[in-house]
């Protein structure tokens, strides 16, 4: 068994209204500079390269995504084929053992009394040559 770690209880934090000020204005000033800065061209270019970089990134984790769906679905038809293959295996293996020769007779002497002729029961017929058909 795993073990288990008891943590102790965690005191929520009471906010302190004047650090709460100073965040809300340290954000408002850093705000201030980014719109500042957006209005140069320079800015405009680093963002418009900003967001080709964030969605080439999107781009790459849903190809990844879709990388690891396709090559399960691989594993699985290549297992599924593996499957097959034994079956059919079986299915052979099957089949050659139902037309045997000495399983065929068997059944052939049980089910319609039939019996491999003697040699003295073997008649054979002569073969006619073609001129002799004329």
């Amino acid at each position: 068994m795993g073990a288990v770690a008891i943590e102790p209880a965690v005191k929520p934090a009471k906010l302190n209204k004047e650090k709460v000020r100073e965040g809300v204005s340290v954000a408002l000033r850093i705000s201030r500079r980014i719109f500042t800065a957006m209005r140069q061209k320079n800015a405009l270019v680093s963002l418009a390269l900003a967001v080709v970089l964030i969605g080439s990134s999107i781009g790459v984790v849903v190809s990844a995504h879709e990388n690891r769906e396709l090559f399960n679905t691989l594993s699985r038809l290549q297992a599924e084929r593996d499957r097959f293959q034994a079956e059919w295996s079986q299915l052979l293996l099957e089949q050659s053992a139902l037309g045997a020769h000495g399983r065929v007779e068997k059944l052939a002497a049980e089910r319609f009394s039939m019996v491999v002729p003697g040699r003295q029961d073997i008649v054979l017929v002569p073969l006619m040559s073609p001129l002799a058909a004329r």
